[in-house]
């Protein structure tokens, strides 16, 4: 299939405003917003009704098992040995045919995003650097995406850490819907991605007051408490 039917044929999926405004961001410029937020380490994750899901398996990310991402997640592999090689902390789960279908990292120093987001976020004594989660479509809407947190919940308070700090895209709201339903807390702050031409990327941070992921609260859900 040529460069012109590709195109026609995502106009026809997406629409043809939707994908003029992927190509400008892709080619041009983008904006995005990452709201920095945090959960401790203790209170358990909130009651759900997400579904079952096939037996998974789950492992640490090491350099010598990563050939796991090759089925599901083939432009990771080099990735994922990267992150392993440098120390950071990594889960991942496979199915029955050990074929990786989720991970969710953790950076326990000031984390350098060079695979995406261009720019360093950093944490204070104590806290550790939530990243990369993801899972194959199979999986969405299943419980592993709490399991998964949980997993690493547990596994860094058991090295000694009391808080984990993440960002979420406001472009993301499946994932801000998220954070909601497992009790993070918004600290009020905003990195700023700039993407230029394609090649270049620039970051800010800003801060803001009250609760941007509000809105998307369900109505009549409570929110969970914490344990202080």
């Amino acid at each position: 299939m040529g460069v012109l039917e590709k195109l026609q044929q995502r106009i026809r999926q997406k629409g043809f405003k939707r994908v003029c405004k992927t190509l400008f961001e892709r080619y041009v410029f983008f904006h995005w917003e990452l709201l920095w937020t945090e959960r401790d380490l203790t209170t358990p994750a909130p009651e759900h009704r997400l579904r079952a899901h096939p037996p998974v398996t789950r492992l640490e990310i090491t350099p010598d098992n990563v050939e796991a991402f090759a089925g599901n997640f083939a432009d990771r592999v080099q990735t994922m040995a990267e992150l392993a090689r440098e120390g950071h902390t990594g889960l991942m789960y496979v199915d029955e045919q050990g074929q990786a279908v989720a991970f969710i990292w953790a950076s326990t120093g000031d984390y350098h995003d060079r695979h995406y987001y261009g720019c360093t976020f950093a944490i204070e004594p104590g806290e550790y650097f939530q990243f990369g989660g993801e899972m194959t479509r199979r999986y969405f809407g299943s419980e592993l995406s709490v399991t998964a947190q949980a997993d690493m919940w547990q596994l860094m308070h058991d090295r000694g850490y009391r808080k984990l700090v993440d960002v979420v895209e406001t472009h993301n709201v499946p994932a801000m819907k998220m954070h909601l339903r497992m009790g993070y807390r918004e600290q009020g702050r905003v990195t700023h991605i700039y993407g230029l031409f394609g090649r270049w990327k620039f970051s800010r941070q800003t801060r803001y007051r009250g609760a941007r992921l509000e809105a998307l609260r369900t109505p009549g859900v409570t929110r969970p408490l914490s344990s202080g």
